[in-house]
């Protein structure tokens, strides 16, 4: 499997028989192939500082849950579930969580440093006026928003991410949308 490249559910079957076989190193190459996509997920989820600790204890769940794993599904869109539910888990009720949400995607946003100022501080409000707008959305809809838009997740991907039927996926994107477009439009 190459890194950060399309993963294939052939390969993953493959890894995953490796350790379900007693090899349990190979579970470090799905760690390496997942890892990122996993703390990007926690950290626009909610987690924001604690992304790393919720998407190693994700990894652990998933480890520890490989016997009910389905064999022949993708195991992305599974372990991103258990990746949503360890930050739904882990903030369930703090008020913070709305603010820390997008820092690290804030904190690795770069803007090229030979642009023109004024440019630059035109894109730096925009980002900062659409982050502040997907932070306002209810969490149902913008966690859809963050896996569709954000995080490039197919609707299905989506929908298995976060343990919902893909009709409801469609039904929560076109709301937030909606309310990103209503919201935007006044700015």
């Amino acid at each position: 499997m190459a890194r950060g490249g399309p993963i294939e559910t052939a390969d993953e079957a493959m890894v995953l028989a490796r350790v379900r076989a007693g090899e349990t190193a190979a579970y470090a190459e799905l760690v390496n192939l997942h890892a990122p996509i996993a703390r990007r997920l926690a950290v626009l989820s909610g987690a924001g500082s604690d992304a790393d600790d919720v998407v190693q204890e994700a990894f652990v769940k998933a480890y520890r849950s490989l016997s009910s794993f389905r064999d022949g599904a993708d195991f992305r869109p599974w372990l991103l579930r258990i990746v949503v539910n360890e930050t739904r888990n882990l903030h369930r009720g703090q008020s913070r969580r709305v603010a820390r949400e997008l820092r690290d995607v804030r904190r690795g946003a770069s803007l090229v440093a030979d642009s023109d100022p004024a440019e630059v501080a035109v894109v730096h409000e925009r980002r900062e006026t659409l982050l502040a707008a997907i932070r306002a959305l209810p969490e149902d809809l913008r966690e859809v928003v963050t896996c569709r838009y954000l995080l490039e997740l197919s609707e299905i991907e989506t929908a298995e991410s976060l343990g919902i039927p893909n009709g409801t996926v469609k039904s929560r994107l076109r709301r937030g949308l909606t309310r990103l477009r209503e919201e935007l439009a006044h700015v």
